[in-house]
Parts: C-alpha cells; structure tokens; sequence
C-alpha cells in the first residue's frame, strides 16, 4: 500500500514539473510561429481532377 502512495507522490511530481516545463515554454515563446502564415498562400494545393473514362470498347 505505501509504494502506492510514493507512486502517486512521484507521478504528481513528475505531472507538475511537465506542467511548469510547458509554461516556461509558452512564456517563452517557443510554440510562436510568425513565419508560416505568411507563405503559407504560396504552397501549392493540388487539386482533384477525375480522369475521364474511355469507353470500353466490345468486339462483336
């Protein structure tokens, strides 16, 4: 029962260190991405087309 509780202590632990990692990491500026937006139009979409079917052709 008691290595249940460490666990649970450990993995709170380890929870609020990730959770302070990610903060700093916002605070900081990391996850800004200011260049993609703006030659995001310039990427190429390519578009769908449906290859027409030739009539198949039956000899008699």
């Amino acid at each position: 029962m008691e290595v249940l509780f460490i666990l649970i202590g450990v993995s709170l632990i380890m929870a609020g260190g990730f959770l302070f990692l990610f903060f700093r990491a916002m605070k900081g500026g990391q996850f800004d991405d200011n260049y993609t937006p703006s030659v995001r139009i310039l990427f190429d979409q390519k578009i769908k087309t449906k290859e027409k079917q030739l009539p198949s052709t039956k000899s008699k």
